[in-house]
């Protein structure tokens, strides 16, 4: 397995949890009770608070930080990639993509994942970004995923581009 395609392992496997925890099959799904307006307050609250953060973490990546991100980053995005991996993979994917032109309005989800999944127990929040690079004809989605570290921290727990093609 090629160096890059090992760091985006994990990633991609944060993503594809994703997306089987947000669908199930038909009728074998409840809807949860409609939050408080407390709740939503909350809610709202945090998706602000962690689209800044995503923000942040992007803007690190425009100026050439990445191994400022991966220091602050959880312990599992260390055990899924070093450092050094982590800033060839995001620089060689930045420079593929070319000078950063827009960002679009991010989004936010989020997931638990149960003890024994293919991603490292924990409650994780993902924001995807719709982005706009010279070098590519389609905006990419930069996805930025947070974990709730055992400390209560958020923290990033990975990092990742995905062009129309992949």
């Amino acid at each position: 397995m090629r160096r890059s395609s090992r760091l985006m392992v994990f990633f991609l496997g944060l993503q594809a949890g994703l997306v089987a925890a947000q669908t199930a099959p038909p009728g074998t799904a409840q809807l949860p009770p409609a939050p408080t307006s407390a709740q939503q307050v909350r809610k709202d609250r945090q998706d602000a608070d962690m689209s800044r953060a995503a923000q942040q973490v992007v803007q690190l990546l425009d100026r050439g930080d990445a191994g400022q991100v991966w220091d602050g980053a959880s312990v599992v995005a260390h055990k899924a990639a070093g450092r050094a991996l982590f800033i060839e993979t995001v620089q060689a994917e930045r420079d593929r993509l070319g000078p950063l032109l827009s960002r679009g309005q991010p989004s936010i989800t989020r997931v638990q994942y149960p003890a024994g999944a293919q991603v490292p127990e924990g409650l994780y929040i993902n924001v995807s970004l719709p982005t706009r690079f010279s070098n590519s004809a389609q905006p990419v989605r930069e996805l930025v995923s947070f974990r709730l570290d055992e400390d209560q921290v958020w923290r990033v727990s990975g990092y990742s581009i995905r062009t129309t093609g992949n």
